[in-house]
């Protein structure tokens, strides 16, 4: 349990850096609700998984929040939230909400019709990733684009250490895709690491919209917050490879004043 019991809080995580753009999103418009985040490091990446891992890998952060006191969870990720959240959805200690691509409204706003859905590998190569866009595109075409090279980007901290070589893999990466696809207009950024560089991507492409699905899910939560404290309490799992250090060094660049608690792997 943690030290000072939350009020009624709500659980975000993922297995990285990235879910820290929800807890953002969930600040700015529920002051008040008192807020778990895990960082599941010792689970990444959620991208190299097959859909048994991820699917362990998943219940077993949700049961964690549940024990820490989440009355709710939002599972902070697109890939594992189309690839096996309604597997297990009904099987979790509380509700779960998941993160997943905007495919209409960037078909919706689309002009030329051109619209790039990127993501991590498992996700764009996932056979329910295909079906879910077919379901939410009504038979128009949307690309789906690998963007892990990106990610990288973003959990070792490059994008703020290293701005200058971040903008120019954001260009290079947006100009080979442009020539792939001719007309582009809208982008939906379907990993929640993504975001982080929105700026970046903005720079690298300005004639191009993009989509940060996150906030869609932001209405959707106001069945499940409280009046609380306001508080934002930081949990997370390491691994030699990601250790609570590496964390503790991205929270401090990003100018985030929490101190992580260790859990267990």
């Amino acid at each position: 349990m943690l030290e000072n019991p939350l009020h009624s809080p709500i659980g975000v995580f993922d297995a990285g850096i990235g879910s820290y753009g929800m807890v953002q999103l969930i600040r700015q418009n529920y002051a008040r609700q008192d807020i778990i985040y895990f960082a599941d490091r010792a689970s990444f990446p959620y991208g190299s998984k097959t859909k048994t891992e991820l699917a362990a890998s998943v219940s077993s952060a949700i049961s964690r929040l549940a024990d820490l006191g989440a009355t709710a969870v939002v599972l902070a990720s697109n890939a594992p939230s189309v690839m096996v959240l309604s597997d297990i959805q009904d099987r979790q200690p509380v509700p779960v909400l998941g993160i997943y691509p905007p495919i209409a409204q960037a078909l919706q706003l689309s002009a030329s019709g051109r619209v790039a859905m990127l993501g991590v590998e498992s996700l764009v190569r996932s056979p329910e990733i295909k079906a879910f866009v077919d379901r939410e595109a009504g038979g128009r075409q949307v690309a789906l684009v690998n963007a892990s090279p990106l990610v990288q980007l973003v959990e070792e901290g490059l994008f703020l250490s290293a701005p200058g070589a971040t903008l120019a893999a954001l260009r290079t990466f947006m100009a080979r895709l442009q020539q792939d696809l001719p007309g582009l207009d809208v982008c939906t950024l379907s990993s929640t690491h993504l975001p982080w560089l929105m700026t970046f991507f903005r720079q690298a492409a300005p004639g191009i919209l993009f989509l940060d699905p996150a906030e869609s899910l932001i209405p959707q939560l106001r069945t499940h917050t409280t009046e609380g404290t306001g508080r934002t309490v930081c949990v997370a799992t390491e691994s030699a490879s990601m250790p609570l250090g590496g964390l503790q060094d991205m929270l401090h660049l990003l100018g985030v004043h929490l101190q992580p608690q260790r859990l267990p792997s």
